[in-house]
């Protein structure tokens, strides 16, 4: 019986229902779409780094992050492969042997970053296959090698073309070799696409005199919960004092994770001052309801509705109310996030630069997480739910002559 007389009474005045529903949606709206553009961006940077080129986690040798050294590097023996695969949640392992070059094509020459990776697993690792805009993909067998977009436009290099490759390599011998191009991949960081270079892990193992050595061993492993599964048994199972560092993708990154954390910190005040005016929104709608209402509750309790009772019929008015504004506040969000998920903004010149020196795209993606909108959905219908406790105070001291006089 309260329940519906709740619900009568929220439309019995329909004025007054839009308002304070209106302005529960337009909370949740911004606060969702504010949200969803902030966690979107960097969870796209994240995604960048990790997908393209990083991975969740990497083992290496001690030290061999800070340094980037081909004397830095380790055998992958049988041994430590099948103990890497061992590990809950990694599904298999990708060897990497990097190291710099510089990139020569007639009298045109450039540095670039030379990866030797496993063509296969690199494939399942970070889609490298799916990024060919030219010629084919790389196989195993073969000395060949991949382009980035940007480095073949500056060395005027197509299929077919030979690169001249010099470096010094493993413990100090020479590094030089011929390679013809079989593919140009393109990634949407252009400064990854200008100046990288993916080989067979074999012929870049031949061309630096680091026979059966890798510099990291990146593992496939599903998502971040799987990867911080990985380290926990690996950081406690391998040497990770002398012998092996193993990274978490936090690691690898962490110039975007300070951004993000600063981001996150002056997004929470923008929000937090959203909150505080909304909820002087809903204090002052509960207020204007209980003012307007006086007579109407004297009548009730004159004539024998208790006090109680009332006071919880007005209490789910006011949460209802809420309810409907957040239910409303979500779906007006959820279209807009949509669009701006499937259709990236692109970013200004100067934050272009910023994200280009990550190798990251140059895009502002929105996310379309689900708890992204239920989180900020609750927040409000909470804040409600505190403030509505003042009706319930009200109206169960309420004094029926007192307040008619009034």
């Amino acid at each position: 019986m309260i329940l519906k007389i709740a619900w009568r009474n929220i439309w019995r005045n329909k004025r007054r229902t839009a308002i304070t529903a209106a302005s529960i949606l337009f909370a949740v709206f911004f606060a969702i779409i504010m949200v969803a553009m902030n966690r979107g961006m960097f969870d796209k940077m994240i995604n960048d780094s990790v997908n393209f080129y990083t991975g969740y986690v990497q083992v290496t040798h001690n030290g061999y992050w800070d340094e980037r050294f081909l004397e830095k590097s380790f055998e992958l023996s049988p041994e430590l492969e099948s103990k890497l695969k061992a590990s809950p949640g990694v599904e298999d392992v990708a060897p990497r042997l990097e190291s710099y070059a510089l990139a020569s094509a007639g009298t045109i020459t450039k540095s670039a970053l030379v990866i030797g990776v496993d063509a296969e697993k690199e494939a399942v690792l970070t889609d490298l296959d799916k990024r060919i805009v030219a010629g084919a993909y790389l196989d195993n067998k073969e000395d060949a090698v991949l382009l980035g977009e940007g480095l073949a436009e500056k060395l005027n290099l197509g299929i077919g073309d030979t690169i001249v490759l010099i470096g010094q390599g493993y413990r100090g011998v020479n590094a030089a070799g011929k390679y013809p191009v079989k593919g140009i991949v393109s990634f949407g960081a252009p400064d990854m696409s200008a100046k990288i270079i993916y080989m067979p892990l074999k012929t870049a193992q031949w061309l630096y005199g680091a026979t059966g050595l890798a510099t990291t061993a990146v593992l496939d492993v599903k998502d971040k919960y799987a990867a911080a599964a990985a380290v926990k048994n690996l950081s406690s199972s391998l040497d990770t004092t002398e012998a092996y560092d193993v990274l978490a993708w936090q690691e690898m990154i962490p110039e975007i994770m300070e951004m993000r954390s600063m981001e996150e910190g002056s997004n929470f005040i923008a929000i937090f001052l959203l909150y505080f005016i909304v909820s002087f929104g809903i204090f002052g709608t509960t207020l204007m309801m209980l003012a307007e209402r006086k007579h109407e509750f004297g009548v009730l309790v004159s004539i024998g509705m208790k006090k109680s009772k009332l006071a919880i019929s007005v209490w789910i008015e006011i949460i209802t109310l809420t309810f409907l504004g957040a239910v409303a506040g979500m779906a007006a969000a959820f279209p807009i996030c949509l669009y701006f998920y499937l259709n990236p903004i692109p970013l200004g010149e100067s934050l272009r630069e910023i994200t280009e020196e990550y190798g990251i795209e140059a895009v502002l993606q929105f996310s379309i997480k689900p708890s992204l909108f239920t989180t900020q959905a609750t927040i409000i219908f909470v804040l409600a739910c505190i403030i509505s406790i003042y009706s319930l105070v009200k109206l169960l001291r309420f004094d029926p002559i007192k307040e008619m006089k009034e």
